[in-house]
């Protein structure tokens, strides 16, 4: 019994002798050439093209495992502005009913990074119900930081503004506070924190339109 390679399908053939019965002798009948079984015939070995199919397919799958979950949330959004049109106008206004947005007092500028340099300006913005809680109201907010006190006229030092969608990612509680904490690169010189500075908020309530100023004097301090 012989070996041999086969390159072209990738595995041995073994060549063995038959022999066959001739009266009471036994005599060599011909060679028989047998490939070993599990050798790689039939096993799936995909081609380029083959893999570009599938990934595809599986693309196709996955939009269109997004496609029902974004239709299953416009229905519930749909379902929700229902409701609320539903609802009497005194009723509306109470859901999203403010008295005032403020600035908290730990609004400040802020080494995050550890480098030395307090170069964050961060700002609590706390909406405040009619019965003084702070509550989650989504909206607009739009942030100034001045140097009121800038003998050049430069005054307005920096503006932001941050839309709904984000500031409700924003929101921040902890045993000290309870607010939207925002946080703006602000690069600030010692000679500029030095001096008071003043952050001047606009906000206006998502669903109701109702707009709410404040401002907030940052003391200068050893740093933070």
């Amino acid at each position: 019994m012989g070996h041999k390679w086969n390159g072209a399908v990738g595995c041995v053939s073994r060549t063995i002798a038959v022999t066959v019965r001739v009266g009471a002798r036994y005599a060599p009948c011909g060679l028989v050439l047998l490939l070993v079984a599990g050798c790689g015939i039939g096993s799936a070995r995909l081609s380029p093209l083959e893999m570009k199919v599938r990934d595809l397919e599986r693309q196709k799958a996955q939009l269109a495992a997004q496609l029902e979950q974004s239709q299953v949330e416009l229905e519930q959004v749909k379902a929700q502005v229902k409701t609320l049109a539903a609802l009497p106008p005194g009723r509306q206004e109470n859901l999203y009913a403010l008295n005032a947005v403020t600035i908290g007092r730990f609004t400040g500028f802020y080494d995050k990074d550890g480098d030395g340099k307090r170069d964050k300006l961060v700002v609590y913005l706390q909406p405040i119900d009619r019965t003084g809680d702070v509550v989650k109201a989504p909206g607009v907010a739009s942030v100034q930081l001045w140097n009121l006190n800038d003998p050049n006229g430069q005054a307005l030092l920096g503006q932001w503004q941050v839309p709904p969608e984000e500031v409700c990612k924003l929101w921040f509680n902890s045993l000290a506070v309870t607010a939207y904490r925002l946080t703006f690169d602000v690069p600030a010189s010692p000679a500029l924190l030095a001096q008071p500075l003043t952050v001047k908020i606009t906000f206006t309530v998502d669903l109701t339109g109702q707009v709410f100023t404040d401002q907030y004097v940052i003391e200068p301090s050893a740093g933070r």
